[in-house]
């Protein structure tokens, strides 16, 4: 007779994740993440030249023309930069009035983390690990760590 271990019951139910390898998916997400990725760049002022960075690089023949007309299909690496972009937009409007939320990422941090720079600086610098970081401290305050 073998025992059958069972996980105690939860009300946590975790989302299925999206396959990024799958071209079909990456279809569906690609052009609302543009778009989402543009207003995100203008409500936090960007640089043209710092939001090509955030998308990992881009020319700016390239970045004009994705703003012009966004639909296409990104890439992997693409699609989770704007992800965590997005995240990091939303929980900053979750843990601080609007004008705070949308100023936050261009104003210099205490925080060991950041050492001071702007949280901006510090991803620009860091790419898609440094933006991890800083999605990850966001949601670990929103929990209330």
């Amino acid at each position: 007779m073998s025992l059958a271990y069972a996980y105690p019951a939860s009300r946590f139910e975790p989302a299925a994740l999206v396959d990024l390898n799958s071209k079909q998916e990456r279809e569906r997400l690609s052009k609302s993440a543009l778009k989402g990725f543009f207003k995100l760049a203008t409500t936090w002022q960007l640089r043209d030249e710092d939001a090509r960075e955030l998308l990992g690089g881009l020319s700016s023949s390239a970045f004009y023309e994705w703003k012009k007309n966004p639909a296409r299909v990104l890439e992997v690496d693409r699609i989770t930069r704007i992800s965590y972009l997005v995240g990091i937009y939303k929980a900053l409007h979750i843990l601080y009035g609007d004008t705070l939320a949308d100023e936050w990422i261009n104003l210099p941090n205490k925080n060991a983390i950041f050492g001071g720079r702007s949280p901006l600086s510090y991803m620009l610098g860091g790419g898609l690990l440094a933006m991890l970081t800083v999605r990850k401290l966001l949601d670990a305050r929103r929990g209330g760590l």
